[in-house]
């Protein structure tokens, strides 16, 4: 629901109970800081999420075998948090790994493949290398399509993933097409609140300022603000970039 400090209040209070009554090994504390660190990651603060997911992997390492699944999503989380952070290459390296695990383990079309896909691919576009990045993407898509149910939150990502390296490559019709269909997924699915929204409309306004709509581009952009005032720390780098977008939108009409 995007409400994440409630979320780390209950998860905290869980790992303090997990803490007292298990061995300092045990996977379900590797569950709680895991747990703990999505937040942190959600909230933008990268060092904590990071701190937290580290620990969550030595325990994984020291408790299962190595082509655990569990392991696999460990690598993921600690790869997102280098993606969040500007490290690129040090992202592509730990989401190799989770696919690595995950090509062994899983059938071919499971969501979990799909999400290495995607993470894969989003590496990809954020170093520039957009058609590697489109080839991951169309892949997580692909499974995604076969696996899951029409309005699920996963196919909006996708969507919205996809129109992000058409807007990178400066096809923007193509991109405002990706993006209204993540939209459509999305309203159908989560509370008006939900930051997701806020992706969703912060992209749309994006590819209207791109086009030159900049009164468009200004709508969708102040939802995006609005939402994520609500529901962000007021220090988190999103803010500050969606303000800046704004103020960008407001000098050119």
């Amino acid at each position: 629901m995007g409400d994440y400090s409630k979320a780390l209040e209950f998860y905290e209070k869980s790992h303090q109970i997990r803490e007292k009554v298990l061995s300092p090994n045990h996977p379900s504390l590797a569950t709680s800081y895991s747990s703990i660190g999505v937040v942190y990651d959600n909230m933008g603060d990268y060092s904590k999420a990071l701190e937290f997911y580290e620990k969550s992997h030595q325990i994984y390492k020291n408790a299962l075998p190595q082509n655990h699944p569990d392991l696999a999503t460990s690598y993921n989380n600690i790869g997102a948090v280098y993606d969040n952070m500007g490290d690129y290459s040090k992202a592509l390296e730990f989401y190799e790994k989770a696919l690595e695990i995950r090509e062994k383990g899983l059938p071919p079309n499971h969501p979990n493949l799909a999400h290495s896909y995607n993470n894969i691919g989003g590496a990809y576009s954020n170093m520039g290398d957009y058609s590697k990045a489109l080839e991951f993407y169309e892949k997580a898509l692909q499974i995604r399509e076969k696996a899951l149910p029409p309005n699920h939150p996963d196919l909006a990502h996708s969507y919205n993933n996809i129109g992000g390296v058409y807007d990178n490559m400066g096809d923007y019709s193509k991109a405002l097409e990706f993006y209204e269909k993540a939209l459509q997924i999305r309203e159908k699915g989560l509370p008006s609140n939900h930051p997701d929204f806020a992706t969703s409309y912060n992209n749309i306004g994006g590819a209207y300022s791109n086009m030159g709509d900049y009164s468009k581009a200004l709508s969708f952009l102040e939802k995006t603000l609005s939402i994520l005032q609500k529901s962000l720390p007021s220090t988190h780098p999103l803010i500050k970039v969606t303000k800046d977008n704004i103020d960008h939108v407001k000098k050119k009409m």
